[in-house]
């Protein structure tokens, strides 16, 4: 440790208060960190790339300093689905501050992992009132069946109107119009559903058939007119 002449001459002075951190909320506990392996618990950090072309959700659960399970989802850029894969490799079994000085790759997934960090060094995650924590595998109850992202697309023109193509619940094929031309149900197909009926040998139309289902007033008895494919027409 190298002093300037200045501190060199200077007395010494006694330090009197000396109470160290703040608790912070950890798994149903009050925990003062010191260190990296002080730190417990589970959330989500959302980040965004240099240009704002897309976005990254990152789920963690951290147990005593350690990643031990990470949930990427990333909507808007190609390049950054192939970052994500990356990213999922790199980060399990990494300390949090090894993490967050890790190239993940992609703006938007190293900007998620910034603001994930500072929720759970503050004390602000997910578990911060769950006794024990989250167990390993919870984020996955984030994707609910068929363990696809819940996204929400949609497009619009002042000329044309509304279109919906995705919804939590599935992919949307049909929407319903009233007799005002305004949407009042669609159909949609669950898409993890189908395809884990697939897997299990149902016929793919089959399959189809038993994974798709409406919202809202779809039929003519409920009021809907017209049906259009938003992709097409």
């Amino acid at each position: 440790m190298i002093y300037s002449k200045e501190v060199q001459h200077m007395c010494v002075v006694a330090k009197g208060p000396n109470h160290g951190p703040a608790p912070i909320p950890e798994e149903g506990k009050w925990v003062k960190a010191k260190e990296i392996k002080d730190i417990s618990g589970m959330t989500h950090g959302i980040g965004w790339c240099a240009p704002q072309q897309g976005a990254c959700k990152l789920t963690l659960n951290v147990k005593e300093g350690i990643i031990e399970e990470a949930l990427i989802e990333t909507i808007g850029c190609s390049g950054m689905t192939h970052s994500a894969a990356m990213a999922a490799e790199i980060l399990t079994g990494k300390t949090l501050l090894e993490a967050l000085n890790t190239d993940l790759v992609c703006d938007a997934i190293n900007t998620a992992m910034r603001e994930l960090f500072l929720q759970i060094v503050y004390g602000r995650t997910q578990s911060a009132f769950s006794e024990g924590g989250l167990i390993i595998g919870a984020g996955l109850e984030d994707l609910g069946k068929g363990l696809r992202s819940q996204i929400a697309t949609m497009f619009s023109t002042k000329a044309k109107g509304v279109r919906y193509l995705e919804m939590a619940e599935g992919y949307v094929t049909k929407i319903a119009l009233d007799e005002d031309g305004e949407v009042c149900g669609y159909e949609f197909v669950r898409l993890g559903v189908m395809m884990d009926k697939i897997k299990k040998g149902v016929d793919a139309n089959e399959a189809l058939r038993q994974s798709t289902a409406t919202y809202g007033r779809f039929t003519k008895e409920q009021g809907a007119v017209k049906h259009i494919d938003p992709r097409v027409e």
